[in-house]
């Protein structure tokens, strides 16, 4: 995926949020894991892939003065529904 611009680091946590990781800017992707397997959610490949990506992220928010955590918390909650329940962050 390549990321340039807010809108593909939206899409970015989307797609990881959509495939059922609890996204956090600052894990490893290596890190994640299956609950109901145990198993690695991400081989290695994947895992780098997702690592060289959320770097990218990171430098496109700072030059756009967007808080990643922020902005990617906000996704996660409109992504899972649980913005019904928990304030949307400023």
């Amino acid at each position: 995926m390549r990321i340039e611009n807010l809108d593909d680091v939206a899409e970015f946590a989307r797609t990881v949020i959509r495939n059922g990781v609890n996204l956090h800017p600052d894990d490893d992707f290596r890190n994640y894991v299956n609950l109901e397997t145990g198993q690695q959610t991400y081989t290695e490949e994947e895992a780098s892939a997702h690592n060289r990506d959320m770097v990218n992220a990171f430098s496109i928010c700072e030059k756009c003065g967007v808080d990643i955590y922020g902005f990617m918390q906000k996704i996660m909650l409109v992504e899972t529904g649980l913005d019904r329940l928990i304030p949307m962050p400023e």
